[in-house]
């Protein structure tokens, strides 16, 4: 249990250290503004958009009633879905055109966006099944009531200390660049993580699948 609710933070650490996540977007906004009031408003953005992507992906496993009985089968299909995303993006290097067609005004969309369309969520999906695995349950756990509203709660949970640890990640960065490295770092020394992002997705699914037990 430890073990998985560390791997939630350290997803949330490398999603907020990931570029790719928003994180100069809010260094951009503050140093146009020339305000640092803006970069929080920024960081603050992103993570409700974040967060929300989060959730979108998990609850829905929540509320499956077969959860408890065929929580190995799901584990095992959620855990070849990200394995299969990791290739593709493996596979195509390029960006979601979409999201370059979204305002900067609206952060918190582009945020819910990029969390999608990068798989940030599917991630965290067979970490959250491997913590509702160690939850002990008793007989009366297969009314739905129950079910649902304890696997919710797990949801919430992981979402909550996942974007929490992003925003302490991607901000601690984006506060530094702000401060002391400014504009001209962003733009010549800029890090891609593309690579290491498809690589983490696959090794997630493959350590899931070998878990199991």
């Amino acid at each position: 249990m430890a073990a998985l609710w560390w791997a939630v933070v350290a997803s949330g650490i490398y999603h907020g250290v990931n570029p790719g996540m928003g994180w100069p977007l809010a260094v951009s906004a503050a140093l146009m503004e020339r305000a640092q009031g803006s970069l929080f408003r920024a960081l603050a953005a992103l993570a409700a958009g974040h967060f929300l992507a989060m959730l979108a992906i998990l609850l829905p496993f929540s509320a499956l009633l077969v959860l408890v009985q065929l929580q190995r089968e799901i584990q095992i299909g959620a855990a070849c879905l990200v394995i299969a995303l990791g290739i593709y993006l493996l596979i195509n290097r390029r960006h979601p055109r979409f999201l370059a067609r979204v305002p900067p005004s609206r952060l918190a969309l582009w945020s819910f966006l990029a969390a999608m369309a990068h798989g940030a969520g599917l991630m965290l999906v067979p970490i959250y099944l491997g913590i509702c695995r160690t939850v002990e349950t008793d007989a009366g756990h297969a009314a739905a009531d129950t079910l649902i509203g304890g696997n919710a709660g797990v949801a919430l949970g992981v979402a909550v200390v996942h974007t929490g640890a992003m925003m302490i990640s991607g901000g601690g960065l984006a506060l530094g660049v702000y401060h002391w490295l400014g504009l001209k770092f962003l733009s010549k020394s800029w890090f891609n993580l593309d690579l290491v992002w498809a690589l983490s997705l696959i090794g997630v699914g493959l350590l899931s699948l070998l878990t199991l037990h």
